[in-house]
Formats: structure tokens, C-alpha cells, sequence
């Protein structure tokens, strides 16, 4: 490996362990935030809340699929 190589893979090295950290802080919140109901009191839920969550875990599908090649994003 030339020496150029490996500065350039050094640096992608440390661009994706500073994106994995922050998606992994992400998704620490987003964790926490479900086990506070995803800040909705339970028993005052309604249907804007449903409509909320239901959004929010379109776009989680979305990055699930494209993770694990499912969905539109099947090979």
C-alpha cells in the first residue's frame, strides 16, 4: 500500500467512526425518547400523536431498509 493510500484510507477510517458516533448518539436519543413514549402522555394520546409516530417510522423503515437491502432497496 503507497503511502497516499493509506492517508487516504486513515482518513475515511476516521470520517466513518466519527458518522457511526454520531448516528449511534441518534439513535441513544431516539431510544430514550420511545421509552418516554416519544414524549406523549399516554393517557392523553390522539390521533395527530398516531400520525406523528406513524411518520417517524416511515423514515426509520426507509434507513432499515436501505441498511439491510429490503423494501425498494432489495436486490
Amino acid at each position: 500500500m503507497t503511502r497516499q493510500t493509506a492517508r487516504t484510507n486513515d482518513a475515511a477510517l476516521a470520517a466513518f467512526i466519527a458518522k457511526k458516533a454520531e448516528i449511534d448518539a441518534m439513535l441513544a436519543r431516539l431510544q430514550t425518547f420511545s421509552e418516554d413514549h416519544f414524549g406523549a402522555d399516554p393517557q392523553r394520546v390522539n390521533w395527530g400523536h398516531v400520525g406523528s409516530l406513524e411518520y417517524q417510522a416511515h423514515l426509520l423503515k426507509q434507513i432499515s431498509d436501505f441498511a439491510f437491502g429490503e423494501g425498494e432497496h432489495a436486490a
